[in-house]
């Protein structure tokens, strides 16, 4: 990869094929730095868990576009999935059938610490300085799914652990710095690339299960935990009313079986005053996510499994509408604007650079 990298930049002026008008630089004049579960990141913006934070190239590309905290792809125990093809729909609305890592559970670590090692090496490269300036610092939060028997398996949990101390990761990598990164071959490299994790739930999962990975995940790990919410929680009714009628997606098939699976409303809503107060009785932050793909039929005929995970505008909406219903019932508790409260809400789906800064703010 750094090979790639050093080469394209002097024949091209380009990295991974990202133009260098393309790379960001930060403002001097506005500071969008801020607090992940306690962790400086200079930026919340970046990308979510997905195909784009499987790969360390396609992670490198979004520090270079800005992303400064990175939600890496959900891995999980069952590691030799076949995934029908294509699996990404992305003509207007985001569809995909890709649930999980595409990766053996070790490749993944090797990934995100390839990725580590490599963004470590260009916030110091000479030739990007004057276009990345003062990069601030940035935040890998790790992602693991779908269940507790899955994730306390020796696979799963010698990931996080992996993830938590990645010396013997990193030293093994150190060798490869070579030719023209060969001076930061002995760059001092933070070992701990993660110590937070977002628990993708996915569709389905019970409460008790939710409730039981968050506090083995505090307990056994020492992690600060994100729960990643599904938008059933605003039930088939509203969810098809917004998508159908108000937004008019006339075309979009929600599927009202998942909503009877999932997560009900008001145990939601107990869970999370619950898991909070668990994670600070033992020194830790919890926070919640909003939200994972809208479970839809699929009719289009383009990917061949059905149901397909819906993502794009019509979340962003569903997004804003479930925050909205649970700061109404949990007043005082989300670390939102005129709430004062301390659970972090992390926020994805549909964001654009039209909406970017309505959403920040």
């Amino acid at each position: 990869l750094l090979g790639r990298i050093e080469h394209e930049w002097a024949g091209r002026r380009k990295i991974l094929d990202l133009p260098n008008a393309r790379i960001w630089t930060p403002d001097d004049r506005v500071d969008l730095s801020f607090e992940f579960l306690g962790r400086p990141c200079a930026s919340p913006i970046g990308p979510a868990a997905g195909p784009h934070t499987q790969m360390a190239q396609n992670i490198v590309l979004a520090w270079l576009g800005g992303g400064r905290l990175f939600e890496l792809k959900t891995v999980q125990v069952l590691d030799d999935l076949e995934i029908g093809r294509p699996c990404i729909d992305m003509e207007t609305i985001g569809y995909n059938i890709e649930w999980s890592q595409e990766l053996t559970v070790p490749a993944s670590l090797d990934e995100y610490v390839k990725a580590w090692v490599v963004l470590a090496v260009l916030s110091r490269w000479e030739p990007l300085q004057e276009y990345i300036g003062d990069p601030g610092p940035h935040v890998f939060d790790m992602s693991v799914g779908y269940d507790l028997e899955g994730i306390r398996t020796e696979k799963v949990a010698s990931f996080i652990d992996g993830m938590r101390d990645a010396t013997a990761s990193i030293d093994a990598l150190r060798p490869e710095l070579t030719g023209p990164f060969a001076e930061y071959a002995d760059l001092d490299i933070d070992p701990v690339l993660s110590d937070t994790l977002t628990l993708s739930t996915f569709h389905g999962c019970p409460p008790e299960e939710i409730e039981s990975i968050t506090k083995h995940l505090v307990d056994h790990h020492d992690l600060d935990v994100i729960v990643k919410l599904n938008p059933t929680l605003l039930g088939y009714e509203t969810v098809a009313a917004i998508v159908n009628d108000e937004l008019g997606y006339t075309d979009v098939r929600v599927k009202e079986a998942a909503f009877a699976d999932d997560l009900q409303f008001d145990r939601g809503v107990e869970l999370i005053g619950e898991l909070d107060q668990y994670a600070k009785d033992r020194g830790h932050r919890f926070g919640i996510k909003l939200t994972n793909t809208l479970v839809v039929e699929n009719h289009r005929g383009f990917m061949p499994d059905d149901p397909m995970y819906l993502s794009g505008p019509p979340l962003h909406v569903l997004a804003h509408s479930l925050l909205d219903r649970l700061a109404g019932a949990l007043p005082g508790t989300f670390m939102i604007p005129g709430h004062d409260g301390d659970v972090m809400v992390s926020f994805s789906a549909g964001v654009t650079k039209d909406n970017l800064a309505d959403t920040l703010a």
